[in-house]
Parts: C-alpha cells; sequence; structure tokens
C-alpha cells in the first residue's frame, strides 16, 4: 500500500536522481572541448542517471516530434543494414557505434522538456572553451609553457585544428547573440566583453590554425544571424564590417592565406588532403552507383574502398557519402530528413533556439568535407547541442503556449 511518507520519499528520490542528471549533462559539455575519454565516462553515468526517471510516456511523446524520432529511425535503419553487409562481424559493429550516439538525442530532449538546466549546459560548454580558448594562446605566447604541456599541434592543447576551430566557431557565434542581447537590455560592458571574447576565438582561428571548413562555415552563420537576429540595414552594416575584418584577417596573416591559396595547388596534386578527398569521393560515387538503394552495408566502407584499390582508406571524408556507402539512397533520404528536422525546429528568431541552429548548420555544412557526424567530438558536439537546445526550445513553447497537444509537456 503506497502511503503518503513513501510518496514524498519516492518525490525526493526523483527530484534527487534528476539533479545529478542535469549536473552530468552540464559536465558532459564541459568535457566535450577537452578529453573523449572523459566525455565516454561521463556519458554513461549521465545515462546511468537518467534512467531511473525516464517517464516512458514523456518519452514516447518525444518521439512524436520528428526532431526525436528521425535520428532514431536512422539507427534502426543503420542497424537493418548489418544484415545485408558482406563484411565481418566486428566491422558491422563498427558501423553501427558511429550512429548509435544518436539514440542520445530523444533522451535530452525528454530531459530538457522538463529541466530548466539546459541555459547551464550552454555555459558548461562556453566556459571550457574559453579556457581552452586561453590554453592555447598561452602556448602559443609562452613557448615554455609546452614543457607543462605538450600540444598535439603548434596551439593546439588537445585533439585536432579541426576540432578546435569548429569548438571555437560554435562558442563565437553563442556569444555573438550574448553580445547583442547585453547591448539591447542596457548592458554595454557585457556585450563589449562578450564581442572582445569572440574576437579573441577568431584571431586564434585566423592566425594559429585555420580550418578552411570553418572558413565556409563562417559567413554562412553570420548571414543566418543577420536575418533572424537583426533587421535588414544591422545585417547590412554586419555583413560589411564583416568583409573589413576579414580584409584585415588576410593582409595581416600569411598562414591564413597559405592555407587558401594552397588549396587550388593540391587540387592538382593527387598526394595531398585535397587531392585525397576528391580520391575518396570519386571511390564513394562509384560504390553509390553499385548499390544505390540500400547501400553495401552497415561497416561495409573499408571493404568497398579495398575492393576499388585503397588498402589503407576507411572514411570517404563526407557524411551523405558515409551514409549513402553504407545505406544507399535510403539512408541518406533519412539523414538529410533528420538533418531538416533539426534544422526547422531551430530556424527561429527566439535567442533559445539560435544555440541549436549553430550546431546543426555548422555539422552540415562541415560534414560535406568531413564524416563530422560519425565522428567522437564533432558527433558528439551535435548530440549534446541539438538534444538539450530542443529540449528548451520545446519547453520555452509549452510555457508560452501551454495549450495540450502533441508537443505539451508536463512541467516539474
Amino acid at each position: 500500500m503506497t502511503t503518503p511518507a513513501s510518496m514524498s520519499i519516492a518525490k525526493v528520490r526523483w527530484a534527487w536522481f534528476s539533479r545529478i542528471a542535469d549536473a552530468l549533462a552540464i559536465a558532459v559539455a564541459v568535457s566535450l572541448p577537452w578529453s573523449t575519454s572523459a566525455t565516454s565516462i561521463l556519458a554513461i553515468l549521465w545515462l546511468l542517471a537518467l534512467i531511473p526517471v525516464l517517464r516512458v510516456t514523456a518519452l514516447k511523446q518525444t518521439l512524436r516530434i520528428p526532431a526525436a524520432g528521425s535520428p532514431v529511425l536512422l539507427v534502426l535503419f543503420a542497424a537493418a543494414g548489418m544484415l545485408w553487409a558482406d563484411v565481418a562481424w566486428a566491422d558491422r559493429i563498427d558501423g553501427i557505434s558511429a550512429f548509435l550516439k544518436l539514440l542520445v538525442i530523444p533522451l535530452l530532449i525528454t530531459q530538457f522538456r522538463q529541466s530548466d538546466w539546459g541555459q547551464s549546459v550552454l555555459a558548461g560548454f562556453l566556459i571550457s572553451s574559453v579556457l581552452l580558448l586561453a590554453a592555447s594562446w598561452i602556448l602559443v605566447w609562452l613557448p615554455a609553457a609546452s614543457l607543462l604541456w605538450e600540444p598535439k599541434q603548434y596551439g593546439i592543447p588537445v585533439k585536432d585544428y579541426i576540432s578546435q576551430s569548429a569548438i571555437f566557431t560554435i562558442a563565437a557565434f553563442f556569444l555573438i547573440e550574448r553580445a547583442l542581447a547585453s547591448w539591447r537590455s542596457g548592458h554595454p560592458i557585457l556585450a563589449i566583453a562578450c564581442v572582445a571574447l569572440v574576437m579573441a576565438f577568431f584571431s586564434n582561428i585566423f592566425f594559429i590554425e585555420t580550418s578552411r571548413t570553418t572558413l565556409v562555415v563562417i559567413p554562412i552563420l553570420l548571414l543566418l544571424f543577420g536575418i533572424l537576429r537583426l533587421g535588414p540595414k544591422q545585417t547590412l552594416g554586419l555583413l560589411f564590417a564583416s568583409v573589413m575584418l576579414a580584409a584585415v584577417m588576410w593582409s595581416s596573416s600569411p598562414y591564413l592565406r597559405y592555407r587558401v591559396t594552397h588549396l587550388f595547388q593540391e587540387l592538382q596534386t593527387a598526394d595531398s588532403s585535397t587531392g585525397f578527398r576528391l580520391s575518396f569521393w570519386t571511390m564513394s560515387f562509384h560504390a553509390l552507383q553499385e548499390a544505390p538503394i540500400i547501400g553495401h552495408g552497415t561497416g561495409s566502407i573499408a571493404d568497398v574502398f579495398r575492393r576499388q584499390g585503397s588498402n589503407s582508406a576507411v572514411n570517404p571524408h563526407n557524411q551523405i557519402f558515409a551514409v549513402g556507402i553504407q545505406m544507399g539512397f535510403v539512408g541518406i533520404a533519412i539523414l538529410i530528413a533528420m538533418w531538416l528536422a533539426h534544422w526547422r525546429l531551430f530556424f527561429d528568431s527566439t535567442a533559445v533556439a539560435w544555440p541549436g541552429l549553430i550546431v546543426v548548420t555548422q555539422n552540415i555544412v562541415s560534414s560535406i568535407f568531413n564524416s563530422h557526424l560519425s565522428d567522437f567530438t564533432h558527433g558528439w558536439i551535435y548530440v549534446w547541442g541539438v538534444g538539450v537546445v530542443a529540449g528548451m526550445v520545446l519547453r520555452a513553447r509549452a510555457i508560452k503556449h501551454p495549450n495540450p497537444g502533441p508537443h505539451a509537456v508536463v512541467l516539474q
């Protein structure tokens, strides 16, 4: 028999586990710029804390939303793709493992439709990114610091320059929104501080280690920011200022000029990063022609490339090809539907949706040149960013429009 006392204890226990799950979600966000091992451990602990408080009815409700259901559909089709893959089961399992992280998205959406700690998760990621920025500049300005912390590359404390550029781009555009909000709310000093950090992030990208993918992402995000958060005149002003800033960066950074102009030389050379990509894309296109509908099966990428004469290639460096080789045009359609569902959810003029739009847009653009959804750091940033911000967006809409319906949520 359930007594009021036992109900009270259960409620306290539920609230306790909920807060632990929230705190661990913040911890995962903090770890993402720094450590794959820490992220893996903390994500497992987060899941263990979330399971006791996860309500099946709330999860079912979440899965009806395209932003939550489409990642699950992609994983299910990838699981089915293991059945027709003509490779060892170890390769099939390795293939499906690249997609399993997407199952976390509906769990995070469910959690942050109820929790009010979403902003803390974003703040944790931002603060961690600022600390990584500080570490990067310290290694550049004080070379002796490398005796205490051995960098991966020049100015790269951890991971690689592509990951660092992506993290810094996301953080910078978070701060651009914060600067605008602070200025409009009458806090000019805070707005100036945010702009200063934005410049520090961009300076690091342009002067220390430039990812050419980032050079494509930045103007697209600037244009989206102007369309969604500014008026026409302000947007033109932002674009003009951006062009002037880009001209200054170009004239003052020999490294930036080298990274851009060297691309044209690489196009003429097979033994270069650009040449390798073109080779991977050519092989991927041929593989897609061989099995266009449902692909060669999950885990088949290395085998497909091996049969075309490459004994080392395991990554097509394009997310659409990475899915298409394994799951054909059906898989590609599901992938694009997922991206569109997430992008549509966040294509909103509200400030709460902006971080999600940054993460999705950055992933879509970068996935043209890399298989970033399948990679660890980029994939988990996508999962955590989409899951948390989608929950926040749906929570905000439920508070604003409390009428019951398919997107209703019971706030705790």
